[in-house]
C-alpha cells in the first residue's frame, strides 16, 4: 500500500513515503509515479529484455542435451561435462548454461543410475538428569620406563555427576578385564536396585564390542551405547577426563616403573578427582558431592554458610585481607601448611 504523502520534513529527499513494502526504494517509487506505474502494477517481471550477445542460440540449445546424453556423459553431470568437452578442444557452453538448459529438459536431478540421497535418523542423544542414568567409558595407555611398552586404564565416568565410578590398571587390553571392571562398578553402584538401568557409551573399540562384555552389559541390564563411525568426539566427557588426569603434576610422563606403581597413581588419582577437584562442568562442586544423594541440601548450606552478610567496615576488611593473605602463604598461626608436591592447601587440624 502506497500513499502521496510527502516525506516527513528534514529526511533528506522530497517525495513519497512506502508502507508494507520496505524492499521498494522512495526513487523507485517517484518513477513509477512518473510513468503511471502505481495503477498498472509492478512491470519487472513481464518487461521484455534484450537479447544478450553471448547468448546461446537455439541450435546451439539444442545441442546441449544432445551430448549430455551420450553414452560417454550420461552419468555426468555439467561440472564434469564442460571440462571433458575442453580435454578434447570442444566448448559448447559453459556449466550453468548447460545446467539450465537440463533443468529445462527434465534431466538435471538425477543423471544415470544416480538416486536420490535416504534421509538418515539424527543420532541418538543421551541426556543425564540425575546420577546412574547415563555412564561413559574409554580406555587410555600409560607410558612405562621400557619403550614400546604400555599400562592400560580402563575408566568408568557417571556423565551427570563426572565421578570416577570405577578404575583399573592391567597390562593388556583384554574383554576379560573389562567384564571385571563392569561387574565390580556395577555392584559398587547397586544398579540391581535402579530403575532404569544406566546406559554405558563407549567408542567403537574391539574391546566394548567384545561378545563376552556384551553378554555382561546384557546380564545386568545396562544398555550399551556406540560412538558413531569415523566421529572421534562422541565420548568427549572421557577424553576430557583422561587429559586432566595426564596434566596433573605426580602424572609420571616418563614412564611407570611397575604395574603397581601405575596402579597406585590411578587410585590417588580417582580419590582427588571425587573428593577433591572442583569441577567446573558441574558449577564447581566436587564429583562426590553432586553424585551422593541429598547433595542439594548440602550444597545449600555450604552457599549459606559462605553468603555475605552486612557490609563491614573498612577497617574490618582490612584485618579479612591480612588473614587471607597469611592464609595463603602457609602461616603456621592460620592453622594451614601448603603442600609442596601439588601447591594445594591443607588443614593441619
Amino acid at each position: 500500500m502506497f500513499t502521496d504523502r510527502p516525506a516527513c520534513a528534514g529526511g533528506g529527499l522530497s517525495g513519497y513515503t512506502k508502507f508494507c513494502t520496505p524492499s521498494i526504494d522512495v526513487r523507485t517509487l517517484q518513477r513509477w509515479k512518473a510513468r503511471s506505474g502505481l495503477p498498472a502494477g509492478d512491470d519487472r517481471p513481464s518487461a521484455v529484455r534484450p537479447m544478450l550477445s553471448h547468448a546461446l542460440s537455439a541450435a546451439e540449445r539444442s545441442a546441449l542435451p544432445t551430448v549430455a546424453n551420450e553414452p560417454h556423459f550420461a552419468c555426468a553431470p555439467p561440472a564434469r561435462i564442460v571440462p571433458m568437452l575442453a580435454d578434447e578442444g570442444v566448448y559448447l557452453g559453459s556449466e550453468s548454461s548447460m545446467a539450465r538448459v537440463l533443468k529445462a529438459a527434465g534431466q538435471r536431478k538425477r543423471r544415470g543410475r544416480a538416486k536420490a540421497p535416504r534421509a538418515t535418523k539424527p543420532p541418538t542423544t543421551h541426556i543425564a538428569t540425575a546420577s546412574g542414568q547415563v555412564w561413559c567409558w574409554d580406555m587410555t595407555y600409560l607410558p612405562a620406563r621400557v619403550m614400546g611398552r604400555w599400562f592400560h586404564l580402563n575408566l568408568i565416568l557417571a556423565l551427570y555427576s563426572r565421578k570416577i565410578v570405577g578404575a583399573e590398571v592391567h597390562d593388556s587390553d583384554d574383554s576379560d578385564h573389562a567384564v571385571h571392571l563392569v561387574r565390580r562398578t556395577a555392584l559398587a553402584e547397586g544398579i540391581a536396585a535402579m530403575t532404569p538401568k544406566p546406559v554405558l557409551h563407549g567408542d567403537n573399540g574391539s574391546t566394548s564390542k567384545a561378545t563376552t562384555v556384551l553378554t555382561m552389559l546384557n546380564w545386568q541390564g545396562i544398555k550399551p551405547s556406540y560412538s558413531r563411525p569415523r566421529v572421534s568426539d562422541d565420548n568427549a566427557f572421557a577424553e576430557s577426563l583422561f587429559r586432566t588426569a595426564k596434566y596433573r603434576q605426580e602424572f609420571q610422563a616418563q614412564g611407570f616403573e611397575t604395574l603397581d606403581d601405575a596402579r597406585a597413581w590411578a587410585a590417588g588419582f580417582v580419590r582427588w578427582y571425587n573428593v577433591e577437584h572442583r569441577h567446573s562442568g558441574i558449577r564447581y562442586v566436587s564429583p562426590q558431592q553432586r553424585h551422593t544423594p541429598g547433595r542439594s541440601s548440602h550444597l545449600g548450606g555450604t552457599a549459606h554458610a559462605v553468603s555475605p552478610g552486612p557490609r563491614a567496615p573498612p577497617g574490618a576488611l582490612v584485618g579479612r585481607h591480612q588473614r587471607l593473605v597469611a592464609h595463603r602463604r602457609g602461616d603456621p598461626q592460620s592453622g594451614t601448611r601448603r603442600d609442596g608436591q601439588n601447591g594445594c592447601l591443607r588443614s593441619t587440624y
